[in-house]
């Protein structure tokens, strides 16, 4: 087992917390956060224990779990690293594209491993036909959700559309030829609702709208590519996949064909994969453990959260 501890006992740092605690591939230490009324509160209600210091933590864990504000990633990064412990780094993986390759190169001097928390990779929904999606040229995502003050610090494209982003990097396996972006400050002091395109150079487009002041919860992804349509909903955690193949020369009574204007005749059909109750958040955790142990490769490499959070300031950039 991984002796781990976590930087941040916030919202989401106290899911870690107790996911870490439950995990059979970690050993959950301790923690530590800068307020200290909230850390003590933290200890009493759940019995995790705190180290009133960064430095303390570190010195006594394997693998330091950061999910602190941005601001402060690149800082918590440097001591964990500083000392040979392997990282996970929330997203987005720091306040500026320098900084995270900083971290990338310290990490590979030390010869340790760091993943970072784009979550959505491992949304079963995405998983279950991730490996069905091959070359798309066209990818449309809707992230919309409804006002929340927490994470208004930041524009909406660092606080939702960055999940987005890593997954269109993912799997498209071209290079970003141009991005167009606009941006709308409705609330916030940094836009609230966005939208991007963003043009590969194998011809790809991605459309990608992201609002956090929505009246109603979406997180919806739809790829097109040769034969085939994929749509992803995150949020309901389903999928639907519609492939089209060469219609038998007899078509069956219930068989769906479409002929085009040359005759061509295309046979459609519906596939439903099944999707399994899985924790994301778990899962990002434990295939890092996985990663530690084996000496293999991250899910999400600090290269791939490097390289979110550079389109992700091409996009700000925009506006």
């Amino acid at each position: 087992m991984i002796k781990a501890g976590v930087l941040g006992a916030g919202h989401l740092g106290k899911i870690h917390l107790r996911l870490l605690s439950e995990s059979k591939k970690y050993d959950l230490v301790g923690f530590y956060d800068a307020d200290e009324a909230n850390a003590k509160k933290v200890e009493a209600e759940f019995g995790y224990k705190y180290f009133n210091t960064i430095e303390a933590l570190i010195a006594a864990v394997d693998m330091v779990d950061i999910v602190t504000p941005t601001l402060s990633h690149y800082e918590c990064a440097k001591k964990a690293i500083a000392q040979g412990k392997h990282i996970f780094i929330e997203k987005p993986i720091t306040n500026t594209v320098e900084e995270a390759e900083e971290i990338r190169e310290l990490l590979s001097q030390h010869n340790i491993r760091g993943q970072v928390g784009h979550v959505e990779r491992f949304n079963p929904a995405f998983t279950a036909v991730k490996d069905q999606i091959e070359n798309p040229m066209f990818i449309e995502t809707h992230r919309l959700a409804e006002f929340n003050p927490r994470g208004t610090d930041v524009p909406v494209v660092l606080d939702l559309m960055i999940h987005d982003i890593d997954i269109i990097l993912s799997v498209v396996k071209s290079k970003v030829k141009h991005i167009s972006a606009s941006g709308v400050s409705v609330i916030s002091d940094t836009p609230d609702i966005a939208n991007a395109r963003i043009e590969f150079e194998n011809g790809c487009v991605a459309n990608l709208t992201a609002s956090r002041i929505s009246l109603k919860n979406m997180r919806k992804t739809r790829f097109f590519q040769r034969d085939a349509y994929i749509s992803v909903d995150f949020l309901e955690k389903k999928c639907e996949v519609v492939k089209m193949k060469d219609a038998p020369e007899i078509p069956g009574d219930f068989d769906m064909v479409l002929q085009n204007a040359e005759g061509v005749k295309k046979q459609i059909y519906f596939d439903n994969p099944n999707v399994a109750p899985t924790n994301a958040i778990l899962d990002e955790l434990e295939t890092f453990a996985d990663a530690i142990n084996n000496n293999t490769k991250p899910v999400v490499t600090l290269h791939d959260g490097t390289e979110a959070l550079r389109v992700a300031n091409m996009i700000i950039a925009q506006f």
